[in-house]
């Protein structure tokens, strides 16, 4: 394992020893090594976007939006493939949460979560996406299929 050391202002350790604590990190390198991992995840999603994923795109709409829950569902099954699940919670009289865990190529889980967060009525849409790879194909009960590890 290689150290190194890092200089911080007084203000800035203060600010992420509290971080520290509220996530649980019982030490600052176990919270760096996570932030790490984080940013150079992100940063090789939006250098490449190449390889597959897992993901998880979250979103509230309005469901009184002309037409929207019809637009969001015709558009689910037009991307049928890519999805493993969705669930929906009412909030309030007007609006709704919606997830769904997708799995597949990082391009095109990327253009599916942003075609549906740009629909008009649809609000707070967020993707939180884990590269993965895809180990060598084998079967089980006769069927061949791979499975997905993701990356560090």
């Amino acid at each position: 394992m290689d150290r190194f050391t890092i200089s911080l202002d007084e203000r800035l350790a203060r600010a992420f020893d509290r971080l520290i604590e509220r996530r649980g990190y019982t030490t600052r390198s176990e919270a760096v090594r996570d932030i790490l991992r984080s940013h150079l995840q992100t940063e090789r999603q939006r250098r490449n976007g190449h390889g597959h994923c897992a993901a998880s795109l979250s979103y509230v709409y309005n469901h009184h939006e002309r037409q929207l829950a019809e637009r969001l569902t015709s558009l689910q099954h037009a991307h049928h493939d890519l999805i493993i699940a969705t669930t929906h919670a009412h909030i309030d009289h007007e609006h709704c949460l919606e997830s769904v865990l997708l799995k597949g190529p990082i391009k095109r889980v990327r253009e599916f979560a942003d075609r549906l967060i740009a629909e008009r009525g649809v609000r707070h849409g967020d993707l939180n996406l884990i590269s993965a790879d895809l180990t060598g194909a084998h079967r089980h009960d006769g069927a061949t299929h791979r499975h997905w590890q993701p990356r560090d």
